[in-house]
């Protein structure tokens, strides 16, 4: 499932330093994007874009806390696969602890 395959995906990361921070804030990110999309279909959505995970999270879930951070995490992620912008060791630390928290809060639903 979808659930499962974002657990794995955060159990195979391993230490963070600054050659692959990016990748794993991504690896972080898809996390989040699938099992955003796990509680989405149960609930009978279909999303198909990370805008609409958004507003998934804000007025669905009634989570707009959660949606400003999700909405900060995409557009650094729509940054980092579209345009090649590369975060910095800091800025991307942060972002992980971000999907982390995001994570963390959704999981316990």
């Amino acid at each position: 499932s979808l659930a499962d395959t974002a657990k794995e995906r955060i159990i195979l990361i391993k230490e963070i330093n600054e050659k692959n921070c990016n990748f794993i804030f991504e690896d972080y990110y898809t996390s989040l994007i699938e099992l955003l999309q796990a509680m989405a279909f149960k609930k009978g959505f279909n999303i198909l874009n990370h805008l609409c995970l958004g507003y998934y999270l804000r007025d669905v879930l009634k989570r707009e806390d959660l949606y400003i951070l999700f909405d900060d995490l995409r557009y650094k992620r729509n940054s980092l696969t579209y345009y090649g912008n590369r975060m910095d060791y800091e800025t991307a630390k942060q972002a992980i602890e971000k999907c982390k928290k995001i994570i963390k809060e959704l999981a316990s639903k």
